[in-house]
């Protein structure tokens, strides 16, 4: 695809960042930072929502053997709870840029809001499909949490996390009604909290 050429023709190192997960009622939210390298592209980079389960993971491989450099990070779900979504996710974001190898000159972030960090840093709304090295990192953070919330789904049978990945559907959230609410669940977030007080009414 096309990527914005404002953003593309930028000198210097540029650092795109994204992350997923700041919807579901279960698991960590996911970031990701990615330095590309000019002389290994990387073709059918995008929004990582946009791109099927099997080319993220080809994608996701290809980036972690040609970019310069990246760093997955995270905020676990006892942070979100104790510092609200936005903050954790921002926390996260800082994280994974400052877990690069490399220092980049510009940081650039998907949406609207920057992290705590030395660099300069933008926000691109929609940046994961305006930017290169944002659609890189989406792309990484979706494939890191999806395959956690995978693997989260044999530790905690039943919930579905394996399909849903965490988010509320109609299926967790009739899981949680029947098996109750595990230690990965968000308690801060709305239908989790209404399981937990329906419990502490019944107990």
């Amino acid at each position: 695809m096309a990527f914005d050429p404002l953003y593309e023709n930028l000198s210097g190192l540029i650092a795109g960042v994204d992350e997923v997960g700041r919807g579901p009622l279960a698991g960590a939210v996911v970031t990701a930072a990615v330095i590309l390298d000019p002389d290994k592209p990387i073709k059918g980079l995008d929004d990582s929502k946009k791109i099927s389960e099997k080319k993220r993971s080809i994608l996701a491989q290809q980036i972690k053997e040609r970019a310069l450099c990246y760093c997955i990070a995270r905020a676990e779900h006892g942070e979100i709870d104790n510092l609200n979504i936005f903050q954790a996710t921002l926390l996260a974001m800082r994280r994974a840029v400052e877990g690069l190898a490399v220092k980049p000159d510009r940081v650039l972030v998907d949406g609207k809001f920057c992290p705590d960090i030395t660099y300069p840093c933008e926000a691109v709304v929609k940046g994961d499909s305006r930017v290169a090295a944002i659609s890189a990192a989406s792309i990484l953070a979706k494939v890191e949490r999806d395959n956690e919330m995978i693997a989260l789904d044999k530790v905690w049978p039943g919930y579905g996390f394996a399909k849903h990945k965490g988010y509320p559907t109609k299926v967790h959230i009739e899981a949680l009604q029947k098996l109750g609410v595990t230690p990965i669940h968000r308690r801060s977030y709305k239908p989790v909290q209404k399981i937990l007080n329906m419990e502490n009414v019944q107990s």
